[in-house]
């Protein structure tokens, strides 16, 4: 069956014989290990920041079936000062929740509007939990880059996540 799949995927580039149609069969498949590259915000005003800090620690994976679960952190978030979980300060528990996204589920490409949906079963932010999430990407120079609509922000920030796929 994968190899099906395959044989069809090389025929449609045959037939395209564009590199437009080689960059989308570069994303044909989301499956695999994806390392994060970037994660920035751009605000309402135009400004940029980064609420994971300039080199983020991130993984998504995705296996044959769509299912993924995604990790980003924060590098150099502070450590609870009484070294047990269950008794940190109020700022160390909001940096521990501000400085990292978690969620697992479903994804799949919708390539007709050119989004990926993913299906969020739980997540670390639990408004997402049960709900679709429906971001917009770009894939370009091996880069899988997305934003999270300003919708989400409450704000009108919108805040982007870039892959690179790994090895």
């Amino acid at each position: 069956m994968r190899f099906d799949k395959s044989l069809s995927a090389l025929a449609v580039l045959a037939a395209l014989g564009s590199s437009t149609a080689a960059r989308a069969a570069d994303l044909a498949s989301l499956e695999g290990t994806w390392v994060m590259d970037a994660a920035y915000e751009i605000h309402a005003d135009g400004s940029r920041t980064t609420n994971y800090g300039e080199h983020p620690l991130g993984l998504l994976t995705v296996d044959s079936a769509g299912r993924y679960n995604m990790q980003i952190f924060r590098v150099g978030r502070p450590a609870f000062a009484s070294g047990v979980k269950t008794q940190g300060t109020a700022e160390e528990y909001r940096q521990a929740v501000l400085g990292s996204s978690t969620h697992f589920g479903t994804v799949q490409i919708d390539r007709e509007h050119h989004q990926l949906v993913f299906d969020v079963q739980a997540a670390s932010f639990p408004n997402w939990e049960g709900k679709r999430q429906v971001r917009d990407y770009t894939y370009d120079g091996g880069l899988l880059s997305y934003g999270v609509p300003a919708s989400a922000s409450g704000d009108g920030t919108v805040a982007y996540s870039v892959w690179r796929k790994a090895p």
